[in-house]
C-alpha cells in the first residue's frame, strides 16, 4: 500500500485553498489590525461606572464591546485557520496564540458590563427599552442576563475570570501538542508483511482496509501510542476538569453539568434523558454489529472490524459532483439557499480542501461576522468526503444566515443547536441519493457511510458523555482521576454498547477516550447526539411535504442567538426537551439497517 507523498502547502493550487486574503490581504495587515484592536481596548474603560447614566451610554458601551470583540474574533479566525492548514507554519501558530490572548483581554476589559447592568433596576431597564429602539435590540440579551443574575459576580471577579480564559486553555493545547504534534506510532503490518505508516490522518483509512491484519496492527499500534502516555493524558484531562469545576463553583452552580447547560437555558434533565434513551435502544446497535459479523464471517468482531467497507465498489465522487449532489439534496430549502452554498463552494473559496503536509486531519467550519463561513477539510473523492463537506456546509450556512440576519450580539449560536444544521444537510443529501441512485453497490456504500456517521455521533459520543458525567461527579466528590479509572469506565460502557457481538480489549478500547479532544469542552459530546436527533426529526418534516416545514427550518437558522436553543428548535418544529427526537432517529437508524440487510443478505 505505497503512499504518494503529500504536497507542501506552498505547492497546493489556490482554488483548493480558503480565501485568506478576503479576511486580511497580508499578515502585515493582520498585525496592523491587531495593534489597532489593542489600542481600542482602553475605550471600554471610559464606560466603566457609567452604565446607569442613561440609555445612550448603555447602548454605546454594549455596541463598543461587541464591535471590538468581533474584530478580535476576525483576527482569531485568520490566525487559527492559517495554523491548522499547515502546522509547520510557526508564524501562524504565534498569531493564533496572540489572537487567543487578545480575546481574553477583550473579555476582561468588558467584564464590568454584566455586573453594572444587573445593578440597574428592572424598572429602569424596562423604561429605557420602551423609549429607545436601538436599545430594544438587546432585549433578549438583558432577559438572559437577568435569568443568570445569581451567577454573575462583581466587576473585579468577572475581570479575573475573563483573564483566566487564556491560561485555562493550556490543557487543551497540551493535549493537541502531545497527541497531534509529538505522538508517533509504530507502523501497521499487512498480512503479506508490508509496513504501512500509522498517523492520525491515515488511521480511518487503515481501519477501512480489507486486510484484517492491516486493520488489527494499525488499531493496536495507534492505541498503544496513547497507552504509552496514558498517565500524562489522564492527568492533563483531570486538570481541565478541575478548572471547570472551579469556574462552576465560582459562579455558584451546584454542579459542572449545570454550569455547562445553564448559560443556554437547558435543563440538566435534557442531558440525562438523552443518555437514558440511548441506553434503552442499544439493542439497535447490537443488531448492526450482528449484521457486520454475518457479512464478514468474522467471529468475534473486534473494534478494528467495525469500519471496513461493506462493498468494494464505492463510487468516486469528485468535488464538483459532491457540490452538485449536495445542492440537489437541499433544493427543498429554496433556490436562494442553494445558490449561496454553490457560490461559496465554487467561486468564493469557502472550502480549504487540499491534501497537504502539515494539515490538521479533521474538518471544521470557522468564521465570524465579516468573514466567509470557511471550511477546513481534506477532500478525497469519496462518498465519505462528500458527506463531510455536506456536514460542514450545514454549519457554514447556519453561520451565514445568522450573520446576515442578526446584530453582532446574536450573530453566534450555541453548541446545542450547532450540530442540528450539519446533520440536517447529511440527512437531506442521503435521502436524495437513496431516491435517485438505484445501483446496489452505490446504495450499500451510501448506507455504509451513513452507519459510520451514526457510529460516531449516535454511539461513540453518548458513550463519551457517560464517561464525562462519571469523571466530573467523581472529581466533585473529591476523588482523583487516573488513567486506569478512565480506561476501565470507558471499556465497561463500550462492552455494554457492543453486547455479545464485539469482543473488548479492555486497555486499547478503554484508552479511546484519549483520542477525543472534545472532552476539553465540558459536556459538549452529548450535543452531537441531540444534534443528529433534531436534524433527522426536522428532515422528516421537510421531506414529508409539509409546506411550512422548510420555512420554519430557515427561521431557525436565521435566529442565531436571539432565542434560547430549545426555543429556536421549537421554532423549527422539534422539541429536544423530550425523548421523541432521539426515539425518532433510532427508527431512522433501524431503517438503514433494514435496507442493508435487504441488500447484503
Amino acid at each position: 500500500m505505497p503512499k504518494t507523498a503529500l504536497p507542501l502547502r506552498s505547492e497546493v493550487r489556490q482554488e483548493e485553498t480558503w480565501n485568506a486574503a478576503s479576511v486580511f490581504p497580508t499578515r502585515a495587515d493582520w498585525e496592523a489590525e491587531y495593534r489597532q484592536v489593542q489600542a481600542q481596548l482602553p475605550t471600554l474603560d471610559t464606560y466603566q461606572g457609567r452604565l446607569g447614566e442613561n440609555a445612550k451610554t448603555l447602548i454605546e458601551a454594549l455596541d463598543a464591546f461587541f464591535q471590538i470583540m468581533n474584530r478580535a474574533e476576525k483576527l482569531y479566525v485568520y490566525a487559527s485557520i492559517s495554523s491548522r492548514v499547515d502546522n509547520t507554519d510557526q508564524a501562524a501558530a504565534a498569531l493564533a496564540d496572540k489572537a487567543t490572548a487578545l480575546i481574553g483581554q477583550v473579555q476582561a476589559a468588558g467584564a464590568f458590563l454584566k455586573p453594572e447592568i444587573l445593578a440597574l433596576s428592572a424598572e429602569t431597564l424596562r423604561r429605557w427599552l420602551s423609549e429607545n429602539t436601538r436599545l430594544a435590540v438587546y432585549t433578549h440579551y438583558f432577559d438572559d442576563l437577568l435569568r443568570q443574575r445569581a451567577h454573575v459576580r462583581s466587576s473585579e471577579v468577572e475581570e479575573l475570570l475573563g483573564q483566566l480564559i487564556d491560561p485555562f486553555s493550556t490543557p487543551e493545547t497540551v493535549d493537541r501538542m502531545l497527541t497531534v504534534a509529538e505522538m508517533r506510532f509504530a507502523p501497521a503490518r499487512s498480512s503479506t508483511g508490508e509496513e504501512i505508516p500509522v498517523a492520525h490522518g491515515t488511521l480511518l483509512e487503515l481501519l477501512a482496509d480489507l486486510d484484517r491484519e492491516t486493520r488489527r496492527t494499525a488499531w493496536e499500534n495507534y492505541a498503544d501510542g496513547y497507552l504509552a502516555v496514558q498517565q500524562t493524558l489522564a492527568s492533563n484531562l483531570a486538570g481541565s476538569v478541575k478548572q471547570f469545576i472551579f469556574l462552576a463553583r465560582a459562579r455558584g452552580y451546584s454542579s459542572a453539568l449545570e454550569a455547562s447547560q445553564a448559560p443556554n437555558n437547558i435543563p440538566v434533565e435534557v442531558f440525562h434523558r438523552t443518555i437514558e434513551t440511548f441506553r434503552k435502544h442499544q439493542s439497535v446497535w447490537h443488531r448492526y454489529w450482528a449484521l457486520r459479523r454475518r457479512v464478514s464471517g468474522i467471529k468475534p468482531l473486534r473494534s478494528y472490524d467495525l469500519r471496513f467497507p461493506l462493498t468494494t465498489k464505492s463510487p468516486a465522487v469528485p468535488y464538483a459532483q459532491a457540490v452538485e449532489w449536495i445542492g440537489a439534496g437541499l433544493q427543498p430549502l429554496g433556490r436562494e439557499y442553494v445558490e449561496i452554498l454553490r457560490r461559496g463552494c465554487l467561486e468564493e473559496r469557502w472550502v480549504d480542501r487540499s491534501l497537504n503536509q502539515g494539515k490538521y486531519a479533521g474538518a471544521f467550519s470557522s468564521g465570524c461576522p465579516g468573514t466567509y463561513p470557511f471550511i477546513m477539510m481534506s477532500y478525497h473523492d469519496s462518498l465519505k468526503a462528500m458527506s463531510t463537506l455536506a456536514h460542514e456546509l450545514g454549519h457554514s450556512m447556519h453561520s451565514y444566515l445568522a450573520w446576515h440576519t442578526q446584530p453582532l450580539v446574536y450573530g453566534d449560536y450555541s453548541l446545542f443547536v450547532a450540530e442540528v444544521a450539519s446533520n440536517f444537510h447529511q440527512a437531506m443529501v442521503r435521502d436524495y441519493l437513496l431516491r435517485t441512485q438505484s445501483d446496489p453497490d452505490f446504495r450499500i456504500a451510501l448506507l455504509d457511510e451513513a452507519m459510520s456517521n451514526f457510529h460516531r455521533y449516535y454511539f461513540t459520543m453518548p458513550m463519551l458523555a457517560r464517561l464525562e458525567l462519571a469523571m466530573y461527579e467523581h472529581v466533585e466528590r473529591g476523588e482523583s482521576l487516573t488513567a486506569d479509572l478512565l480506561n476501565g469506565w470507558f471499556a465497561e460502557f463500550l462492552a455494554e454498547g457492543y453486547g455479545s457481538e464485539v469482543e473488548i480489549d479492555p486497555a486499547r478500547d478503554g484508552i479511546t477516550w484519549a483520542t477525543f479532544g472534545h472532552l476539553y469542552e465540558p459536556f459538549y459530546v452529548y450535543q452531537y447526539t441531540t444534534g443528529i436527533a433534531g436534524a433527522h426529526a426536522l428532515a422528516r418534516k421537510v421531506l414529508s411535504g409539509d409546506p411550512q416545514a422548510a420555512e420554519h427550518y430557515l427561521s431557525f437558522l436565521h435566529a442565531g442567538h436571539s432565542l434560547y436553543p430549545l426555543e429556536a428548535l421549537k421554532l423549527a418544529g422539534v422539541d429536544l426537551s423530550t425523548s421523541e427526537p432521539v426515539e425518532t432517529t433510532f427508527s431512522v437508524l433501524e431503517g438503514y439497517i433494514d435496507q442493508l440487510e435487504h441488500l447484503l443478505i
